[in-house]
């Protein structure tokens, strides 16, 4: 999902993928109305597995094919994610059940299977691929059935009905491979209200699939596509032997059941979580945590604040003061510029548009927001610009280029270099290469203008007024403790914003790598707003250390430790592929590192450039507090 997972063209890359899974397809404005034996069409999309992490065409499997096909124009985030949709033989009219018809079936043969396409089945069912359809606009999904209380009498079990997305193209028993040759279609539909005079119409509101496996000499067809299915269990699944050819046949049920369920309503069966209790009290735990240590350090803080401001600004005890070692002592050399300004505010500006774009996402509740407009790169480039310009910098055209650039240059490194790996294994999930070009059109045509414009706007600009003058001569800095050390404070920065997000990134990865739903933007909103508050809390309490240290040299510091909650999400995504994940392969290894190596940066990003802000107001603030002779 993500649609999850619109700051820069090449955003949509990395979005995509954040949140692939919260990415459906939504329909039009208005719901479609059926008629009575209208035709429904069953497209599909593509097959996915959470073991490769690479989508394939529907057709590159000899499934039944019908007389043309013809490919859906999709939209840009669909080709990103690796959808082809496409138009299948099934034959779906609304309200008319079906008990069995075989697909592609000439004069009554079964599909004979080459032993190079056996062996290509084989392999896709043995990756556990999964199959996706859509009717209506409406994804198909299988109904999981979970027992809640497994301590209890048979008879006081309760059924916990969970929704897997698509149907899985086969499984494997005793070392023996059997495909999903007989789909069951179970559609629901809710009738409209209408006047008397008037004919009935229908909207579909759920899309179930039933997947089985039944051996060609127990189904029974005969010359009008028609077949009988075996009763009972007396029949056996349908083998598909690698090493030589397969006969079969592909047959399909379809059944039609009348719901309440409205059709604004119809996505919420799918979305239904089972274990939404546990996620409640997981966000509360956190939510108490959270809060509970920011209050602390909060008042621990004020309180100390208070005091050396107190103490400072006692005009008594001016010599007292000047011999004491503290944050004040550094007010000639806390705003000194930084080295290498351009890059910094070049890094902070990205970080000001992935936080504009996320922050619009999350509270609109809509994956699919890549109709957004583009305003944030402005406010990305204004941001960069006047920080440049208090950094006293002055080439701002060079600034500009490197806003628009340095982060999505890398995007666009990475993705690049896996997207060639993923043209080899000939997935529908490389990028083609017109819409690689199309979207370097869209970077250097739309997104490099903007921040353009935004940059000029922002230097021109007022700078930040600082309350103190630089001195021109820097202070030396005493040598600092071992707890003073880059790299510690990364440690200790990052854990309270990791904890605050910690079960939600949980759902996010279970959503993203192992083919779920997620719909959770009420929580998510709210651990991004948890997220803001203690990364911004701890970047103050981390800059304040280092003052009272007498070390002025905070601001690249600051910028990497307030992002060390990264350095923990990394870990955790190395923790949940070896012990969650079951990929084996280079190429799929290579995928999801590649990917999570987009998201850390990204979110390193965007954590650090929240924490640097909040310190550096915080700086000014405390600085202009005190009298400065």
């Amino acid at each position: 999902m993500a649609t999850a997972m619109d700051w820069l063209p090449w955003s949509l890359l990395l979005f995509s993928l954040m949140c692939e899974t919260s990415a459906f397809y939504v329909p039009g404005v208005a719901p479609i109305n059926f008629h009575q034996n209208d035709p429904v069409e069953i497209k599909a999309v593509k097959l996915t597995s959470s073991r490769t992490q690479l989508p394939y065409e529907y057709y590159s499997l000899p499934f039944c094919q019908p007389s043309k096909i013809t490919y859906k124009a999709e939209n840009l985030g669909e080709v990103l994610r690796g959808d082809r949709i496409v138009n299948t033989p099934f034959q779906v009219l609304m309200n008319s059940e079906k008990k069995c018809e075989v697909l592609c079936s000439q004069s009554n043969k079964p599909v004979t299977l080459t032993v190079e396409q056996s062996r290509l089945v084989a392999e896709r069912i043995t990756e556990d691929y999964y199959v996706h359809l859509i009717a209506d606009n409406l994804p198909v999904a299988t109904r999981l059935e979970l027992y809640s209380n497994r301590d209890s009498d048979d008879k006081k079990k309760e059924k916990d009905v969970q929704f897997e997305h698509g149907y899985r193209l086969g499984f494997t028993d005793v070392n023996k491979i059997y495909l999903h040759n007989h789909l069951s279609f179970i559609l629901y539909y809710h009738r409209e209200d209408m006047e008397e005079d008037q004919e009935h119409t229908y909207r579909v509101v759920r899309f179930e699939v039933i997947p089985q496996s039944i051996r060609l000499e127990d189904l029974k067809a005969d010359e009008k596509s028609s077949c009988t299915l075996p009763e009972g269990t007396n029949s056996s699944p349908q083998e598909i032997d690698p090493t030589k050819e397969n006969q079969l046949y592909f047959t399909y049920s379809v059944h039609w059941e009348e719901s309440d369920i409205k059709w604004a309503s119809r996505w919420d069966t799918y979305l239904t979580m089972s274990d939404v209790q546990i996620h409640w009290f997981s966000i509360i735990n956190s939510v108490v945590v959270v809060f509970f240590l920011s209050g602390i350090l909060s008042m621990i803080i004020i309180r100390t604040l208070r005091k050396d401001i107190a103490n400072y600004n006692k005009e008594d005890d001016i010599e007292d003061t000047m011999e004491e070692s503290g944050w004040k002592l550094v007010h000639g050399d806390v705003f000194r510029p930084p080295q290498y300004p351009m890059i910094l505010s070049s890094l902070l500006g990205s970080g000001i548009q992935l936080f504009c774009m996320i922050l619009i996402v999350i509270s609109n509740g809509s994956p699919w927001c890549g109709s957004l407009p583009f305003s944030h790169r402005v406010f990305g480039g204004f941001s960069a610009g006047r920080l440049y310009r208090t950094l006293k910098g002055h080439r701002w055209k060079k600034g500009a280029f490197c806003t628009a650039t340095l982060y999505p240059g890398v995007v666009f490194g990475i993705c690049f270099v896996l997207n060639c790996f993923i043209w080899g294994k000939h997935s529908s999930g490389a990028v083609p290469f017109p819409t690689m070009v199309a979207l370097l059109c869209m970077w250097f045509g739309i997104s490099l203008p903007l921040v353009y414009l935004g940059y000029y706007f922002g230097f021109r600009k007022q700078p930040y007024d600082n309350p103190v003058r630089t001195n021109q001569i820097p202070r030396q800095i005493p040598e600092q403790r071992w707890y003073m050390n880059r790299f510690v404070g990364i440690l200790m920065a990052g854990i309270l914003p990791f904890g605050a997000m910690f079960i939600e990134l949980f759902f996010i990865f279970s959503a993203i790598w192992e083919n779920q739903f997620y719909y959770l933007f009420g929580f998510l909103f709210l651990v991004f707003i948890i997220l803001v508050v203690s990364c911004s809390q701890i970047s103050i309490v981390m800059v304040y250390f280092q003052l009272c240290a007498e070390d002025y040299r905070w601001w690249w510091r600051n910028f990497l430790v307030s992002g060390g909650s990264a350095f923990y999400v990394l870990v955790y995504a190395i923790f949940y592929f070896v012990n969650k994940l079951d990929i084996v392969e280079f190429i799929p290894s290579l995928l999801y590192f590649g990917y999570t190596a987009l998201m850390v940066l990204s979110f390193w990003l965007l954590t650090g450039t929240i924490g640097f802000y909040a310190a550096y107001m915080f700086v000014r603030k405390i600085y202009a507090a005190v009298k400065i002779d």
